[in-house]
């Protein structure tokens, strides 16, 4: 059924998302710099507005989502030759163990039933000395702005199965097996903690 959301609301996403485009301009600054040269696979990339300002820089690119709608809109307009979109659940991915050098996962792990299960993958999936690239909305009960934003996602029938402050995000990162390297918290419509991790020796299978 979200996928059928996810679907009906893609030809708006972009539309949606420009409010967000000053917020995100530290991703686009940020994340080329750490996966330059390298394979890189994103989860939840939407209508890939991520995927196609970072591709440019990387060895190769696959950019997923779980819709095929929001697939649909990604593989429109222009698209740098090094990436490629696909459908693909980001809690059951069929691609080989260790085969990415970097897994980013952008505002989409409060939305999955089972978030633990996609970090799972995501450690399979990334080669030893991989990173993942994390950045998510979080709460804060203050904002009036961020409280309208989920009402209006709710009526949609796009609910957050998990709701974490700043803090408890980053204790439930490290609680599935990853070591937050860098965060930093952004001004967004909803505040967004830019997470950079890695895997933890002795991280829960």
């Amino acid at each position: 059924m979200k996928g059928k959301i996810w679907d009906w609301y893609a030809p708006i996403y972009k539309r949606a998302m420009r409010a967000e485009e000053r917020s995100y301009a530290f991703l686009y600054r940020r994340i080329p710099k750490l996966i330059r040269g390298k394979e890189v696979l994103e989860l939840a990339t939407g209508p890939g507005l991520l995927a196609k300002r970072v591709a440019p820089v990387t060895k190769r690119m696959l950019a997923t989502d779980y819709s095929a709608g929001m697939i649909a809109e990604a593989k429109k307009g222009a698209c740098p030759k090094n990436l490629r979109f696909e459908v693909a659940d980001a809690l059951s991915l069929p691609y080989a163990d260790a085969s990415f050098d970097a897994v980013i996962i952008v505002n989409a792990l409060h939305l999955l039933p089972e978030p633990e299960r996609a970090l799972r993958e995501i450690a399979r999936v990334l080669r030893p000395d991989g990173i993942l690239i994390a950045p998510n909305f979080v709460k804060k009960r203050e904002r009036l702005a961020g409280r309208c934003w989920e009402l209006l996602l709710a009526l949609a029938g796009l609910r957050f199965t998990n709701q974490w402050t700043a803090e408890e995000y980053r204790e439930f990162l490290e609680k599935y097996g990853w070591e937050v390297l860098f965060y930093k918290e952004l001004r967004a419509r909803m505040p967004l903690l830019y997470t950079e991790c890695k895997r933890r020796a002795n991280r829960i299978k």
